[in-house]
Order: C-alpha cells, then structure tokens, then sequence
C-alpha cells in the first residue's frame, strides 16, 4: 500500500494501489448504489451548486471526451442531466454520481428507461472505485491477470472541492484513460502552470506526474444557473504516468517510491516563499542534502516551484541513495 499526502491546501488522503482488473461491464446492469459507497457524510454540506444552463458550452464539453461509444463514462454531478443528455446517447455505459438526493431521484426517473445508465447517489470523495471498476465476482481466475480497460471521467466539479476530487481520481488513475473536468478558473490555472510560474505547486506538480494537462477552453458564469461569481475553465488530463521516466516503478518497490517522492513534494512545497534549503533541512541532516542538491545539480537556494519533475526526481533520488548504504 502507498501513503501519499496529496492534497493542495494542507489536506491530507491516503492512496492505495489495487490489483488491476477487467472494467468491461456485464449485459445486465449493476446494482452498484450499495456496494461503491465506502462511507456517507454524517452532514451534507452545502453543495454550492451552479448548473450549467448552456446547451452549446455542453455540446463543446462532451464533444472533449472523443468517442465514447466504447467506454464506460463516469460522470460527477450531473445536476439537471444537461451532460447526462447527451452522454446517454453516445456512451456504452454511463455512471453518474450525484450527491443531491432530490436531483439524483429526478436523474433517476428521467433516465430509467436507457440500459447504459446508471445513476448513484453518493459523495464522490467516499466511492470505492475497486468495486466499482474492478472484478465482479466469478471473473478472477487464478494465473490470468484482468487489465481494466480506462474509463472516461467528465463533471462540473464544485469549486469548494476541487482539489479533493482531482486528487481522488488521481489516486485511482489506473482506471481512466481520461478526465475532461469544469472548475474554476484559477483553479485551472495552478493545474496546468509550468515550473517556475507563480500558479506551480502541489497541485500542479501531482496532476502532472499523472497526466498531460491541457487548457480547453473557459465558459463566462452566464453559462451557469445561477451564475457564479468567477469565470470557469475545461481541463482535459490525458493519463500518462511519468513514473517509469523518473524513476519510479523499481523492481518491487514502486509503491514506495511513488509514495516516498510524493511525500518529498509535500516537504518540497512545504512552505512557498522558503528556499528548497530550508524547507527540506528539518528533514535530511545538512551533509547529506548539501550532497544531494550538488549530485542533483539544484541550487541550495532555488525554491521547488522553479524545479521541473525530473530535477525534483533527481534530487529525491540523490538523497535516497546517499541516505540507503547499500
């Protein structure tokens, strides 16, 4: 199992890596609502919903996910089903989880008649992708290894929660092939920032270990009801893990490192306006990170959001290498 502390404003998430499983759906539906939900919050939170109300601006989203008509969708927060509305038509499966449970009763009733939809009520934060995506019963057979194949995410993300549902999925990246996701603008902006920019953080450096981040385009709040107060922006995340380019899936310790180098991100980032120096030296006896950052060739005094991944991945292996005798 991986511990890795992801989050982009001092939260804290535990990931774990599964075994890797077929994703094909059976013919018959799945009665999934019971059975992926690993916990219910104890006090629904205010959602701060804005729907979206722009059938041309949902044509453009949807259109962003590339032919669907082979994969399964997972859509969050359907709200109204403007998406759902067109995703029903297009996708082999289609799974929408939505928290609201008067909006998940109305997708219900509206969509009951279309096979490939599914629709559940539920926080996104607390599904259990495993049994969601993973083996159904009956499917494991000893020696033959079941590989998923991806998903497609889609949503228009609540701006309270972003982070958290960005990393969530993350976590699970080895189910989904791609995440088209609506947020916020600025939200979008520290997503896709390239190292040394103000916007490079965590949060930019995690979605990019996984992911290709691209910019699509930004919807103006008229598009929403009611109208939010900033301007949102598509994100489309091409899964691409960068692991084995930096080092990271060793021979029967991939977990660990994967886990190890996030944690060093965590510290990296630590506090913004410290030197990579000084956040790191509470950390590593000052000998060794002096060798390290001179192995690495990275400036005792650079901070980490000037850093690309492969030079934060080279002073994390330097310093895992001088600190591991063997």
């Amino acid at each position: 199992m991986m511990n890795i502390y992801l989050r982009a404003h001092g939260f804290t998430r535990k990931m774990s890596a599964g075994r890797i499983f077929s994703l094909m759906p059976e013919e018959k539906r799945v009665n999934v609502p019971r059975a992926v939900s690993t916990r219910r919050p104890q006090h629904k939170p205010k959602l701060g919903q804005h729907f979206l109300a722009s059938d041309s601006f949902a044509l453009q989203i949807a259109d962003s996910l590339g032919d669907v008509s082979q994969y399964t969708v997972l859509e969050i927060g359907p709200g109204r089903g403007v998406l759902t509305s067109l995703l029903a038509k297009r996708a082999r499966r289609l799974i929408a989880v939505e928290l609201d449970r008067v909006l998940a009763a109305q997708l219900r009733l509206r969509f009951g008649m279309f096979s490939n939809v599914e629709v559940i009520e539920a926080d996104i934060l607390a599904i259990d992708f495993d049994s969601l995506f993973g083996p159904k019963p009956g499917l494991r057979r000893p020696g033959i290894e079941f590989k998923p194949t991806p998903a497609k995410v889609i949503g228009n993300i609540p701006y309270y929660i972003t982070s958290d549902i960005l990393l969530r999925l993350l976590e699970y990246s080895k189910y989904f092939q791609t995440l088209v996701l609506m947020v916020q603008r600025e939200v979008a902006d520290r997503v896709a920032a390239e190292p040394g920019s103000r916007d490079y953080g965590l949060l930019s450096a995690t979605a990019q270990l996984y992911a290709r981040v691209e910019k699509l385009f930004t919807l103006p709040p008229s598009a929403f009801a009611p109208p939010p107060k900033v301007h949102s922006t598509v994100l489309r995340l091409d899964i691409v893990p960068r692991h084995h380019e930096l080092g990271l899936d060793g021979a029967g310790n991939a977990d660990g490192l994967t886990d190890g180098f996030i944690d060093f991100l965590k510290l990296s980032f630590g506090q913004k306006r410290k030197t990579l120096w000084n956040n790191l030296k509470a950390n590593y006896p000052e000998p060794l990170l002096r060798a390290a950052l001179s192995q690495s060739k990275v400036k005792p005094a650079a901070r980490a959001e000037t850093l690309t991944l492969e030079e934060s991945a080279a002073l994390f292996h330097a310093l895992r290498g001088n600190r591991d005798p063997s």
